[in-house]
């Protein structure tokens, strides 16, 4: 099997050359295209999340050998979670070579953060499988880039950081309130608004409910530590 110039592109930028097409092609296959004679990507899927994960623990202790388990913990969090994933697809243009059934392309699939993270996850495995472990790490190491490097010391997310501020000060935890929505459903802009008990909040907005908390955490967590 050879592939088309888009999956040879990709697997350019994705920096694997593939012995066996044929995975790739089932690591960009959605659920559903599913048909008699085409697999999808959520067994493979199921192993790239694990491949990721040994990798990035392998890269934290690498890179930090006196670190405990209490930081590395949240590091490795952020390296291997949803958001991570779907930033390193859309890095690399995923996306555009995803192979959807038309009702997820209507509803905008190419730009869904699930499903680019799960396709990035996939095509992780499709590497590992077409060559090994090292060939895995190899990418891995190579698109996750900076990001092990610059992975914030304590990795804690902002809401459980803006939480034990608040539980230091004798404060309940943080609410977190819709403020708005907005867009299609493919595509939406959730604003929140975070608020302390004390009377301080900020607002943010982002295309999912949980990077909008992040964000208004953050920016709530910056103005009371000022």
């Amino acid at each position: 099997m050879k592939l088309s110039a888009d999956l040879s592109a990709f697997a350019k930028r994705l920096g694997h050359r593939f012995e066996t097409p044929e995975l790739l092609v089932r690591a960009v296959t959605h659920s559903s295209m599913v048909s008699p004679h085409r697999d999808d990507n959520q067994r493979l899927e199921f192993l790239g999340d694990r491949v990721l994960g040994l990798v990035m623990a392998e890269a934290l202790l690498n890179a930090d050998p006196s670190a405990p388990e209490g930081l590395l913990a949240p590091r490795y969090n952020a390296l291997v979670r949803r958001e991570a994933c779907a930033d390193v697809a859309r890095q690399i243009d995923l996306g555009a070579v995803l192979k959807l059934g038309r009702s997820e392309m209507k509803s905008g699939g190419r730009r869904k953060e699930a499903l680019l993270a799960d396709a990035m996850e996939a095509v992780i495995a499709a590497v590992y499988q077409d060559g090994g472990f090292d060939a895995a790490r190899r990418v891995i190491l190579a698109q996750w880039g900076g990001r092990i490097s610059n992975v914030a010391a304590d990795a804690r997310d902002a809401k459980t950081a803006l939480q034990e501020w608040a539980q230091a000060r004798g404060e309940t935890p943080p609410q977190y309130i819709e403020i708005a929505r907005k867009g299609p459903d493919h595509q939406p802009e959730f604003t929140i608004e975070a608020r302390l008990a004390s009377g301080p909040t900020e607002q943010a907005t982002a295309g999912s409910k949980r990077q909008a908390e992040q964000a208004a955490a953050t920016a709530l967590l910056k103005k009371v530590s000022a």
